[in-house]
């Protein structure tokens, strides 16, 4: 499994506008080989901005890789760069390969 995080540092005021962004969009992602699952997710609060994270949980790196080389990406990311004001900087990417998971019952 692996998991693909970007995190957003939102400029305070600006966090319904953010959310509404990806709540409204189209993802391209349910049709993804190795897709499993999207988050997107709010954290704590500085004084000039609020972190979001979007969060996605691949079957492997490799469903990841394709997917950003498909153009599905292209399509689920055409329009990214036009809302640079709501951020403090660009978004932050991390990826991890998932090394333990313990379930739930």
């Amino acid at each position: 499994m692996f998991i693909a995080m970007n995190r957003f540092r939102v400029r305070k005021g600006a966090e319904a506008d953010f959310a509404a962004i990806w709540q409204n969009r189209d993802s391209h992602l349910k049709d993804v080989p190795g897709f499993v699952e999207f988050h997107l997710l709010q954290g704590p609060s500085e004084d000039d901005h609020t972190l979001f994270a979007s969060h996605t949980i691949w079957a492997n790196r490799a469903a990841f890789v394709d997917w950003t080389r498909s153009q599905a990406f292209r399509d689920a990311h055409k329009n990214a760069g036009g809302h640079s004001d709501l951020y403090l900087e660009a978004p932050r990417f991390e990826g991890f390969d998932v090394v333990q998971t313990i379930a739930g019952k």
